[in-house]
């Protein structure tokens, strides 16, 4: 698809950049995480989307429903491998269970929504937010809404996974950003296939260029990792990003404390969850633990923001 789909435009966002933002979320995405926080995000097609508690069960869906998709007998309620999207369901849904998710926005449109904002993201330092999803699967797309906002006076920023086309990013996107915040999630390459879907030179690879990049620029990198149970928050995994992140110069870098609520998530696009049975996956981190894994950054002078 040349042009992405877009699952959401938030407002008034204070966690995805400086200031007050605007967050538009990107569908579809390289990766293949397993703890994935968004897994409505990760397909580029549209799909629909069913919320069992926000169910009333008045049946009107499965009465319109063409293909007989919509049941109760379903695994997750809607048999996507029947569904031909046609969105009547979603029409008749009087409680906003069902939904589609991922709709067509051109650039025109999402800077009109965007815009409207800008007296707060000029009051506050803030901006707007490229997320997703991973923006850079729609290169030239993500370059005409950078090149658009920056021509409004509006500061953007981007969230990657870092597993993109240097040179078409290079030319199409870098030139208009402000801000890049880059997930390294897991070091090892291998670990990285496992838990991710693919492995992670290119994503390294790309991290070093920025790194470079940003030297002769005024460009703000910011590298983040994700603390996974198990997966993302060892000690070797942490000890060797750190590392990595010495080596490119890098003097500041984030770690997201894990969100336990994902799991959920899954379901609403009929999904089943990969970590069902595993209790660590669904626990709040311990507040002792987070500061372990910090202790691992800042035993080697990059600061945590």
């Amino acid at each position: 698809m040349k042009n992405p789909l877009i699952l959401d435009i938030k407002g008034n966002s204070q966690d995805d950049g400086p200031g007050i933002r605007s967050v538009v979320f990107f569908k579809g995405c390289p990766l293949d995480c397993v703890w994935c926080h968004n897994p409505e995000s990760k397909r580029v097609e549209c799909e629909i989307s069913f919320d069992a508690n926000l169910c009333v069960d008045c049946g009107h869906c499965r009465e319109v429903c063409p293909e007989k998709a919509v049941s109760k007998d379903n695994p997750f309620y809607v048999d996507r491998d029947i569904c031909n999207l046609c969105g009547l369901c979603v029409k008749e849904c009087p409680s906003g269970a069902l939904d589609m998710a991922g709709k067509a926005l051109g650039v025109d449109e999402i800077v009109k929504k965007v815009i409207r904002d800008k007296p707060f993201f000029d009051a506050s330092k803030g901006g707007v937010t490229l997320s997703g999803g991973e923006p850079t699967l729609f290169t030239e797309f993500l370059g005409e809404l950078l090149k658009r906002l920056k021509q409004e006076g509006v500061s953007t920023l981007l969230e990657t996974c870092g597993l993109f086309a240097w040179e078409k990013f290079e030319k199409l996107a870098l030139p208009w950003l402000d801000a890049i915040y880059f997930d390294i999630k897991i070091f090892d390459p291998a670990l990285h296939r496992l838990h991710c879907g693919t492995e992670n030179q290119v994503i390294l690879e790309n991290f070093g260029r920025l790194a470079t990049a940003g030297k002769n620029s005024n460009l703000s990198l910011l590298p983040r990792t994700p603390l996974v149970p198990g997966i993302t928050d060892t000690r070797q995994n942490l000890e060797s990003i750190a590392g990595f992140l010495q080596k490119n110069g890098q003097k500041k870098a984030a770690l997201l404390p894990y969100n336990p609520l994902w799991p959920d998530k899954c379901s609403k696009t009929g999904q089943a969850c990969r970590v069902e049975g595993d209790l660590a996956m669904k626990k709040w981190m311990s507040r002792e633990h987070i500061s372990q894994c910090e202790s691992v950054f800042t035993e080697r002078k990059i600061e945590l923001v």
